[in-house]
């Protein structure tokens, strides 16, 4: 007989559960049957057993000989069993069904009566997207065909008699119209019975032969609020014999009533039925639940057993659920307490904000009551795997004591278990076979690739460390690679014969580097010498070398068409090319290889079927996302999962997660070849209803909380933005059902609506956030909150005041001199903070480059010019630019290039003019009369000039570089007549050259200049100078043209202004974003007395250095 026990929470039904397991069978051996939805609920409900079964009072038990299993797995063996057939071997199976269709399809795709199926899938076409779609349809086709036999067997009967009816009454819809055709060749094909034909055989054979179903003489299904068609008639069926329990969790025992007494369902269609529910929740998500009793009340007699739930609390949490139970819409409303917090609702910036808050939330929980434990609590969402690294972010273990003086969050404290995440997220080599798989059509871009070098299974297969992956990153980006790993993969995207940017020639540059030098613009073939290999990189090299290469092997077999079983050899060969498991985890191995050998298994006898790359993805693409297993529930750690696994589990807290408008319920849009949904029946499967009723469950499940959590702002516009539909209707709900006490309705009492950041005051001022006390437990924010909090003040001063004196080393080097001349800021930092900024990181570019940025157009430019120089083929030079892979490919690049060289010739051709004897660097060594000792050397003279050319602008850096030099050969050889030149470009848009030539000084006011410079050495080795290179430069020359201060100081405001200083990384770290007039400061007594008329002591440090430059400077327009 059929057995129907119902309650509103499914733990009042495991008491009852128990006490029938515990009754003896016949049979002792005999295992008891108990069919679950899913795993979650299958190991909550076994240990909720363990409480009862064979344990002794105040003790526990053990759920011991008791079959766990879902109840279609159950149905598909009874009907195997009672035909005398095999099933996992049924060729009417989803994903056996698969590999006919897909024969039938290829036969008829192109015929007239199939044509819109023939143009989806590129029939009579080149068109390689649409025909690597057959196997993608092919299954999908084969699930709506499972699908149709499952819920509506009287239309496949129909189909199978030969009449396109839609199995309730009506024709099938006219643009569906071929698939009854393509089902009725599928069953000729196979020549088979389809299980809805063989529906109606195996219910006979159970009916009148009991004993061909190898099953006890009682049996049970758990939890279950909707069934298919034929899993409920099986179930029927087995009751003519047997007792048959099924437990189902019903929120509303009144609506429960009132289905039973109102007559039965006139129509099968969905949309005629009357709606029952008198409360609007029950009304808008109790669908799944209302229609299964309407269809268990169809079957016939049944056994109906209400087990009562305790009484909810006298909270506003057990005022809805007695108003769902009582289906009540209307009554007295509860009085809302001050401290009823049962429900909240939070509004947070985004997805981010939610974990944060969800963190807070439970650590302000555990607090509260210590006897709340982490098993206590549910957190579900729609998409786990988008908040899991968002979890793992937040919710990280602490360190063991945290940090000294800094509290560790509690929330960081709790044991958390994301349960149900895909297989390919948690075994990381089925993860590297999902990105071979997406690499093989795709542009095998930069990132793409050295993301894949930085998956655990390769960097441990081919040896590389984090310092190795970094040094292969600035590889790819000095080789110019952009994407493509060679030239085939190039002509796939019509571009056959650019190889410039593809790893191929990234990699020849790397090994030719390897061996020779980048010297003399010498190149082999289309490779330019890399000229960052050492002698120490080159182990590394070859190990990079070999990764491309296998890399490139593996991606060129993933290719074309090829029967299944070659793809699966090519992507076992993949692994064993490409992965190596960690230590201990060779199960990763073994599991990777599984799932290919099941896909081969589920294919048995069609290896030969061929297929390409789409279909070969589509075919993996269910076993990567696995399946859940029972380990990951009810570990005593806090669980966060999707909605399905514990649906309707009751726990004392429920969270609900990222229930954004959109987001949730889920499955917004409809399959359109899905001839169910068109005109839907009672108790077939609605995604949007199933999710409505998985948040009915929630509700009903939670025993002393219920927390829901969504995105109640845009994170970066502030724009507002709705809750899910469910979620407003259940604070519609909360406001019938109760009253505050100052009148206000009770959503304004349980919503609240978070600041964007973790450090805003709110979040620790009591009350402010919907609890008593502070909202956040985050103490190093509360710290950064209460600063905030505090009177606004200027920031404090980089350097308070000048640091002790060092002893000045007995010789100066003459590079450092101008270092610290040239960049004081940053002279200060490196030399005596042993501060090394990183500076910006140049960024992998997945793009071929179209133009050159200025600092590229440089670049090239500054080795143009070195090549002329140098006395190279102008032609050499370029072809080495080209072999390089900086500048835009083809006609682009050619005329970048010819621009640059343009530019480059008066640059050149000044300096060749100026140039006498062949250049050779002077050593220096220069006594001052103060008795320091200056010495370096100094490179590019020829014979007595000092000659420096440059692509660069000719900027005050250049000139003071060439004045330093020049005063150090003149104190160090007083007997030449010294002179320093410096070409470089000519302001303005076109091409041209300046030169800057500095004459030599007297050889003893030589000396007695570079003692003030080594003086203002000192003073930059204990505090950076307020000296910017180039404002100092325009404030000198402002006042060398006789302009007053204020002109002078508007000079170099202007240029500090327009040019680079001011956002130099250094100045900023120094003087953060201030204005010229802030840093110039007040000159020290002794600094005064240098330049008494200046008041300042930018212009004081300005004059000291630049007067007597600019004094013997001449410049020019050659």
């Amino acid at each position: 007989m059929l057995h129907l026990h119902r309650s509103e929470r499914a733990d009042a039904l495991v008491g009852p559960l128990a006490e029938l397991l515990a009754q003896p069978p016949e049979d002792p051996f005999a295992p008891d049957v108990v069919a679950v939805p899913t795993r979650g609920v299958e190991r909550w409900l076994a240990q909720r057993l363990s409480h009862h079964l064979g344990a002794a009072p105040g003790e526990a038990g053990v759920c011991a000989n008791v079959t766990f299993g879902s109840p279609a797995r159950l149905v598909g063996e009874v009907l195997a069993a009672s035909l005398g057939l095999d099933r996992d071997a049924d060729p009417w199976r989803a994903e056996h069904l698969t590999w006919p269709l897909l024969e039938v399809l290829d036969e008829v795709a192109g015929e007239p009566w199939c044509a819109a199926l023939g143009r989806h899938l590129g029939v009579g076409t080149d068109d390689e997207v649409r025909r690597g779609r057959r196997l993608v349809v092919a299954r999908h086709l084969a699930r709506l065909f499972a699908s149709y036999a499952a819920q509506r067997p009287a239309m496949v009967r129909a189909w199978a008699a030969g009449r396109d009816d839609d199995g309730a009454g009506g024709a099938v819809p006219a643009d569906l119209a071929w698939q009854p055709r393509l089902w009725r060749l599928l069953r000729e094909r196979l020549g088979t019975p389809s299980p809805a034909e063989r529906l109606g055989d195996a219910l006979r054979l159970l009916t009148d032969r009991p004993e061909s179903a190898d099953l006890p003489a009682r049996l049970s299904v758990f939890g279950p609020t909707r069934l298919p068609e034929d899993q409920l008639r099986v179930l029927h069926a087995l009751g003519g014999h047997r007792d048959v329990h099924l437990w189902l969790p019903h929120p509303s025992p009144a609506l429960w009533e009132k289905v039973a007494a109102a007559p039965a369902p006139a129509s099968p269609r969905r949309h005629e039925q009357p709606t029952l529910a008198g409360h609007p929740l029950l009304a808008s998500m109790a669908r799944d639940a209302t229609e299964l009793q309407q269809r268990l009340a169809a079957l016939g007699e049944a056994a109906d057993v209400h087990h009562p739930a305790p009484e909810p609390p006298p909270t506003l949490l057990g005022a809805l659920q007695r108003r769902l139970r009582a289906d009540e819409p209307a009554g007295a409303p509860h009085v809302l307490a001050a401290d009823d917090r049962s429900v909240e609702v939070h509004a947070c910036f985004g997805p981010t904000r939610q974990i944060q808050v969800l963190r807070e939330v439970l650590a302000g929980l555990f607090a509260e009551d210590p006897t709340l434990e982490p098993r206590d609590v549910i957190v579900m969402c729609p998409d786990v795997e988008a908040v899991a690294p968002l979890v793992a972010a937040t919710f990280g273990l602490a360190a063991e004591g945290g940090e000294p003086g800094h509290a560790v969050h509690p929330g960081q404290t709790l044991r958390v278990r994301l349960a149900d995440r895909s297989a390919r997220q948690v075994n990381p080599l089925l993860g590297l076979l999902a990105a071979l798989l997406d690499l093989a059509d795709g542009r095998v871009t930069a990132s793409e690739v050295l993301d894949l070098a930085a998956t655990d299974p390769v960097r441990r297969k081919f040896r590389l460390d984090d310092d190795d992956l970094a040094r292969v990153r600035d590889w790819s980006v000095q080789t110019g690679v952009h994407w493509g790993e060679n030239l085939a993969r190039r002509e796939r995207f019509g571009l056959p014969a650019l190889g410039q940017g593809t790893w191929d020639v990234a990699l020849d540059r790397l090994l030719l580097g390897a061996a020779m030098a980048e010297e003399d613009y010498r190149y082999l073939g289309p490779a330019l010498p890399l000229d960052d290999v050492d002698s120490t990189d080159i182990d590394l090299a070859g190990r990079v070398a070999e990764l491309l290469d296998r890399l490139a092997d593996v991606l060129a077999t993933l290719d074309g068409a090829h029967p299944l079983g070659t793809w699966l050899d090519r992507l076992d060969r993949a692994l064993t090319l490409l992965a190596e498991p960690a230590p201990g985890e060779d199960w990763q191995a073994v599991q990777a290889r599984w799932v290919l050998g099941d896909v081969r298994a589920a294919a048995e006898g069609r290896e030969d079927a061929e297929l390409r790359l789409p279909d070969v993805r589509a075919l993996l693409a269910d076993r990567l996302q696995g399946r859940p297993t029972r380990a990951g529930f009810r570990t005593g750690a806090l669980t966060i999962c999707s909605l399905e696994p514990m649906r309707a589990v009751p726990h004392r807290v429920v969270c609900l997660l990222g229930l954004d408008d959109g987001a949730f319920p889920r499955g917004g849009g409809s399959d359109g070849d899905d001839v169910l949904l068109r005109e839907p029946c009672l108790g077939e499967r609605d995604r949007r209803s199933e999710d409505r009723q998985l948040f009915l469950d929630a509700v009903a499940a939670a025993g002393e909380r219920l927390v829901l959590l969504y995105s109640g702002a845009d994170e970066r516009t502030g724009a507002a933005r709705p809750p899910a539909v469910p979620v407003g209707e259940l604070l519609d709900a909360l406001d019938a059902a109760a009253t505050a006490p100052d009148g206000r309705p009770v959503r304004e009492r349980l919503l609240v609506r978070h600041p964007l950041q973790v450090v805003d005051e709110r979040n620790y001022t009591p009350g402010a956030l919907g609890r008593p006390g502070p909202f956040s437990f985050d103490a190093t924010a509360h710290r950064a909150a209460l600063a905030g909090r505090g009177p606004r003040s200027a920031g404090a001063p980089f350097l308070p005041a000048p640091l002790p004196p060092e002893p000045a080393p007995a010789v100066v080097d003459l590079d450092d001199l101008v270092a610290a001349l040239e960049h004081p800021a940053k002279w200060f930092l490196r030399q005596r903070l042993q501060v090394a900024l990183a500076g910006e990181t140049a960024d992998v570019e997945d793009r071929l480059p179209l133009d050159l940025d200025p600092l590229e157009s440089w670049q090239v430019g500054d080795r143009l010019l070195t090549a002329r120089l140098a006395g190279a083929d102008p032609r050499q030079a370029v072809n080495a630019e080209w072999r390089r892979g900086e500048v835009p490919p083809k006609e682009l690049g050619r005329a970048a290039l010819v621009d640059i060289a343009d530019r480059v010739a008066p640059i050149a051709e000044a300096a060749r003019r100026l140039a006498g004897a062949e250049a050779r660097a002077v050593d220096v060594r220069a006594t001052l009369p103060s008795g320091a000792v200056l010495a370096g050397t100094v490179p590019g003279v020829r014979g007595d000039t000092v000659l420096r050319a440059t692509y660069s602008r000719l900027a005050p850096k250049h000139r003071l570089r060439a004045w330093v030099q020049l005063l150090a050969l003149t104190v160090s050889d007083p007997t030449r007549p010294w002179r320093a030149v410096t070409v470089g470009r000519a302001p303005g848009r076109r091409p041209g050259a300046l030169v800057a030539t500095l004459g030599a000084p007297d050889p003893a006011r030589a000396g007695a200049w570079l003692d003030e410079l080594l003086a203002l050495r000192e003073r930059a080795r204990r505090e950076p100078l307020p000296l910017p290179v180039s404002a100092a430069c325009a404030y000198a020359s402002s006042r060398a043209a006789h302009n007053t201060e204020a002109q002078a100081l508007e000079e170099a405001d202007r240029d500090w202004r327009g040019g680079f200083e001011r956002t130099d990384e250094h100045h900023v770290l120094v003087w953060g974003e201030a204005d010229l007039a802030d840093l110039a400061g007040t000159p020290a007594p002794d600094e005064q007395a240098w330049w008494p008329e200046e008041r300042t002591r930018l212009g004081v440090l300005a004059r000291r250095v630049w007067d007597p430059l600019l004094a013997h400077e001449e410049t020019e327009h050659p």
